[in-house]
């Protein structure tokens, strides 16, 4: 069941960075709008089955904040969608809640911080969360969250023997660093044409 999830959830979240990566190529608005719709239906296809890995490998951090983050990802698709710009402020406070619940609960199974795993979990939470949230706001830096994300959760799927997931991982940073650095160029050549024009 655990090969099932592998592969579920990392061909969707796979697609997720693959639909960032197209979205900052694009030359159109419009097209952008439409590949960051695709990205963010994506990653929500993906989630159940990343949640459900999480929690089958007792990762109670990252399946806490990884749930409460679907919300984000609503959030991200409706900002695709119709262009909201502004974050409510319960968003922030979900993720917030949802975060220290799932470290209370990690703290109570572990007694403690003491493993490897759950210190992965914190960068795949911070990754997670800085990134889905700037990035629903259009804001670029979500890319670098993303890169912290993927990382730690690699090294997490990697030690759990979660080997699809550890290399998707692995493929997904090549994508979300060429979003990236097409974002970067893309910025810079519009700030350009405002010096000239």
């Amino acid at each position: 069941m655990e090969t099932l999830f592998q592969i579920w959830g990392g061909f969707f979240y796979l697609l997720n960075k693959i639909f960032f990566s197209r979205a900052e190529r694009a030359k159109e608005k419009d097209a952008r709008k439409v590949l960051r719709a695709f990205a963010w239906i994506a990653y929500l296809i993906g989630l159940p089955a990343i949640v459900l890995l999480f929690i089958l490998n007792h990762n109670w951090i990252a399946m806490s904040v990884e749930a409460a983050g679907g919300i984000s990802m609503i959030f991200g698709l409706l900002t695709a969608i119709v262009g909201i710009n502004k974050t409510p402020k319960w968003l922030n406070w979900l993720a917030l809640v949802a975060a220290l619940a799932g470290g209370a609960y990690s703290f109570y199974d572990f007694h403690g911080i003491t493993t490897y795993t759950q210190l992965l979990e914190i960068g795949t939470v911070l990754g997670f969360l800085s990134g889905t949230y700037l990035l629903a706001k259009d804001d670029s830096r979500g890319y670098v969250g993303f890169i912290m994300m993927n990382v730690s959760t690699c090294g997490l799927f990697y030690i759990q023997d979660c080997q699809i997931m550890a290399a998707q991982q692995v493929v997904s940073i090549g994508f979300v660093i060429d979003a990236l650095v097409m974002n970067i160029r893309r910025r810079r050549s519009l700030t350009r044409l405002r010096i000239v024009v």
